[in-house]
């Protein structure tokens, strides 16, 4: 903590980090997104294991993103309505309760893949509200001339941990199995409700006057059918969820079938995802206020469309990692451009319902994840990324050059 205080000073990249409870925040984030990143490989490589089915694999992320789809509306109008930083405390339990669950019903080793498919159904409830309660309380805290640089960091400390997380999954899993991989998430997960009992503010940018989850949720459909900006943010953030990010459940896939490596390779490769996140994030928080957003993350998820597409020719590990590096640099800068923009184009009092609808348009991720598992049955898994790659690629294109108004979002 005395590290990120020394750092914050006018250093433009961390010049959220002035704030103590950002700091916090940003710090329990990093344990939470290690038990997440713990999370990923342990499911998807347990399912693969359990059914060897690359098509079930995609149902297991599926289920586990739908939960973001069907209560994104409901977290957002929970989040206008509560004290966010008190709620992301009882989230931070509620996630070490499932994990601890999810452990038991693995040492009882039945073989059967559906409880565990609805525990990570679960475990989705907990992670729609966190995503939403965690982004509105980064801009509350560090207000809306710094939003950009602390959803950035926010980003970036949830990459630390899925680094993290990933890289000791895979040796966890191979030396102690899966069972005792869930035990560790859950004891991340209550030293990181324990950091976030120490915040002391509600922040610079919260609500002053909230009404009621009803009156939240009626006004959100209010929002959306009167924000044009906000509603095609939503959409385009929905699109790239659906072709861009759903490629991360082919990645166990890639890691066992087409490389030929173990699960300390796949926990590995996760890794690598992240770095590249890490990358991208570290350029977005030091751009400070720079004022072409909208078109920058245009450029970005063109990118991204790039990077999928760019799968069909790697023939190694190392330019399955390059490709790796690339597309998550791109993924996390312009997932981290939607919520700013989201967040930037409403009154204050309308913020969480704002990243409530980012929620929603990351919980429709089912629908490709469960796409992208039976293309990869039938094409196989570099063929199923061509085609989402050139869709969002040329998706970016089209909506870029026929969207002049979000193209000059600042």
């Amino acid at each position: 903590m005395a590290l990120l205080s020394y750092f914050s000073g006018n250093v433009t990249w961390a010049a959220s980090f002035k704030y103590r409870d950002y700091r916090l925040l940003w710090v329990a984030t990093v344990f939470q997104s290690v038990g997440m990143g713990m999370e990923h490989v342990a499911l998807g490589w347990l399912v693969l294991e359990l059914t060897d089915s690359a098509f079930m694999v995609g149902v297991a992320s599926a289920a586990r993103m739908a939960p973001f789809f069907f209560l994104g509306i409901v977290s957002g109008a929970v989040a206008d309505r509560v004290e966010r930083r008190m709620f992301l405390r009882m989230l931070a339990l509620a996630g070490a309760i499932v994990s601890g669950l999810t452990a038991l019903v693995l040492y009882q080793d039945t073989g059967l893949v559906w409880p565990i498919i609805l525990l990570a159904m679960s475990m989705g409830c907990v992670w729609a509200f966190t995503m939403t309660m965690r982004q509105a309380y980064t801009f509350d805290i560090v207000g809306p001339e710094a939003a950009l640089n602390g959803l950035a960091l926010t980003s970036l400390s949830q990459r630390v941990g899925g680094v993290l997380g990933a890289l000791v999954a895979g040796l966890i899993i191979a030396w102690v199995g899966v069972a005792s991989q869930f035990v560790a998430i859950a004891v991340v997960y209550v030293i990181g409700g324990a950091l976030l009992m120490l915040t002391r503010s509600s922040g610079q940018a919260a609500v002053a006057d909230p009404q009621s989850v009803w009156q939240n949720l009626k006004g959100t459909f209010h929002i959306l059918s009167t924000n044009r900006i906000l509603l095609i943010l939503m959409i385009l953030a929905a699109v790239t969820e659906v072709l861009g990010f759903t490629h991360q459940t082919l990645i166990p896939v890639f890691a066992r079938d087409e490389l030929g490596l173990g699960s300390a390779g796949f926990g590995m490769m996760s890794a690598v995802r992240q770095l590249g996140g890490l990358f991208g994030l570290m350029v977005l928080a030091n751009m400070g206020g720079f004022q072409r957003k909208g078109l920058l993350m245009f450029v970005l998820a063109a990118g991204f469309g790039l990077g999928e597409m760019s799968f069909w020719l790697a023939n190694g590990v190392v330019t399955f990692v390059l490709a790796l590096l690339f597309i998550n640099a791109c993924a996390s800068g312009v997932d981290t451009l939607y919520k700013t923009l989201m967040q930037s184009n409403v009154p204050n009092e309308q913020r969480g319902r704002a990243m409530g609808s980012w929620v929603v348009s990351i919980g429709v991720a089912p629908v490709g994840h469960l796409s992208l598992g039976a293309i990869a049955g039938a094409l196989g898994a570099p063929g199923a990324l061509l085609i989402n790659g050139s869709l969002l690629l040329g998706v970016s294109i089209a909506t870029a050059l026929g969207l002049p108004n979000i193209r000059r979002l600042k």
